[in-house]
């Protein structure tokens, strides 16, 4: 009940800011401040194109061939209120975003434009997880790019989640059908970029598709490699993983896992599927053999299900900055403690 209701007056002063903003005599000084903030995202997607005029509605979550644009996301600037959102969960400010326009491309041309981008420097290519519709993937991914830091040279790749929370085993059989245009991506980044300049990072059942295009990767093109792989969250069965490791790891320089205890849906999961998941603490990383994995056990939690630590969390994204910006071994990094050979503690 008091989540709804800071909820609930956090959003009602959102809505109700446009008429404070133009108060007397502070309206001059705050025009400024009222300007909306644009942030431009390259994708390429597997999911439908409506026919629709409505920006957020512009995919759907059927299959389809790839596809690909330009959408923009719109945040309200409300410094005017910088004591309130300060204190707003983080969760909360998502509610602040808009997708305001979506240009399509050919994916060729996209492709062409994004290689032209991100020529003189890394890339980074982020794929999402289950229960994401595409206004709420456009969303998060604007949000996980300002968080971490990457600011140039990323490019979101959709696939047709429903957004609909009981819709979990649907979304695992569209992220499967998924895999084979996830591959060809990457291959296409691969080809156009060298992979020693591409980053490729993943979260929760995105995560599991990853793995497997990586997988299908190291038959298709074994001398491929990429600067790194990060799965953040994975939703994926640990001993599975386990038995994949080894086809996948000469494809990377450096494979991140994140992990934490306490989150909820890879509790679930973990629940549904009748094993561990990978993203969950408390698993043998020891016998995963070249990865580093980050510990967020001991950071306060961010949001309501401890599953989105990577769009909420600034810590996490101060640790992505420099591992996906900077190049940082885990050993290199700001706030980890070694607590195993191959595992480290990131603290507050």
């Amino acid at each position: 009940m008091r989540f709804h209701s800071c909820r609930s007056l956090f959003l009602g002063l959102v809505f109700l800011s446009p008429c404070l903003l133009t108060s007397h005599d502070a309206a001059a000084d705050q025009t400024e401040a009222a300007t909306p903030k644009v942030q431009k995202t390259p994708f390429v997607t597997s999911r439908n194109r409506n026919d629709t005029n409505t920006p957020a509605k512009a995919f759907g979550d059927e299959r389809s061939t790839l596809k690909a644009g330009i959408y923009s996301v719109v945040e309200r600037d409300l410094s005017v209120l910088n004591s309130l959102t300060e204190e707003a969960p983080a969760y909360i400010k998502e509610e602040l975003l808009k997708v305001q326009e979506v240009q399509d491309r050919k994916v060729s041309d996209l492709l062409d434009l994004y290689a032209r981008q991100a020529a003189d420097g890394s890339a980074t290519l982020y794929v999402h997880g289950y229960n994401i519709s595409f206004e709420k993937g456009c969303r998060r991914a604007a949000m996980l790019r300002e968080n971490a830091g990457l600011t140039e040279n990323y490019l979101w790749f959709s696939w047709p989640s429903d957004g609909v929370v009981t819709n979990y085993t649907r979304d695992e059989a569209d992220l499967y059908w998924s895999v084979p245009d996830l591959a060809d991506v990457i291959a296409d980044l691969e080809r156009r970029l060298g992979g020693d300049n591409t980053n490729l990072v993943a979260h929760s059942l995105g995560a599991r598709g990853l793995v497997l295009a990586l997988y299908e990767m190291a038959f298709r093109k074994p001398d491929a490699r990429f600067a790194n792989v990060v799965l953040l969250a994975p939703d994926m069965d640990f001993g599975l993983f386990q038995r994949i490791l080894p086809r996948i790891r000469p494809l990377t320089d450096r494979l991140t896992i994140y992990v934490t205890s306490g989150d909820i849906p890879l509790a679930l999961s973990a629940q549904l599927h009748g094993y561990p998941r990978l993203g969950q603490a408390g698993n043998d990383v020891a016998s995963l053999s070249g990865v580093e994995v980050i510990d967020l056990s001991d950071l306060p939690d961010d949001s309501p299900t401890g599953h989105l630590y990577h769009i909420h969390s600034r810590v996490v994204g101060a640790d992505l900055d420099a591992l996906l910006n900077r190049g940082k071994a885990a050993q290199e990094r700001k706030g980890l403690s070694q607590v195993g050979e191959n595992s480290w503690l990131l603290k507050q």
